[in-house]
């Protein structure tokens, strides 16, 4: 088997469905970025690229947008019925359930655990470690991030 070519390099960077997820992502992520910063009055070039970059949780879902507009470019350019677009679909409710329930759920227990570790510590001297608070998404993060990622699907796949 040949190796790609740049030719084929260049077929995969221009796909709809390529610009499309990466699009959404990377508008969701400034977004959020924008928004944390208006919202903690923050203005640090390190706190913006923190959140830009790394920062889970917060409005609007980027992964929603990513797995919607995955979705949704691959219904538009190969059909509903192709198995890529089921699997993209079904892979998709995957993250945002896991985005809505699992992570926020683990989020919420490991602030508890923190609490009750600094009063341990505090009470009678046990060492604690504070365990990383893993931030979900609330509904509407990730309605937004759905319609995001659906809206920029829906213009990568009619250009």
């Amino acid at each position: 088997m040949q190796p790609g070519t740049t030719a084929d390099l260049y077929r995969f960077l221009l796909s709809p469905v390529f610009l499309s997820a990466s699009f959404s992502w990377l508008i969701a992520q400034l977004l959020k970025a924008i928004i944390e910063v208006f919202r903690n009055r923050s203005r640090g070039s390190r706190d913006f690229a923190e959140t830009l970059f790394w920062k889970t949780g917060g409005m609007p879902s980027s992964h929603a947008s990513l797995v919607t507009s995955l979705a949704t470019s691959i219904g538009f350019r190969y059909g509903l019925a192709n198995p890529m677009f089921i699997l993209s679909l079904f892979y998709g409710i995957l993250i945002i359930r896991d985005a809505l329930g699992v992570r926020r759920a683990a989020g919420v227990q490991a602030q508890a655990l923190n609490r009750l570790g600094v009063e341990l510590e505090r009470r009678h001297g046990v060492p604690f470690e504070l365990l990383k608070e893993v931030n979900g998404h609330t509904p509407s993060e990730v309605s937004v991030g759905v319609l995001l990622g659906f809206f920029i699907a829906v213009a990568f796949s009619i250009l």
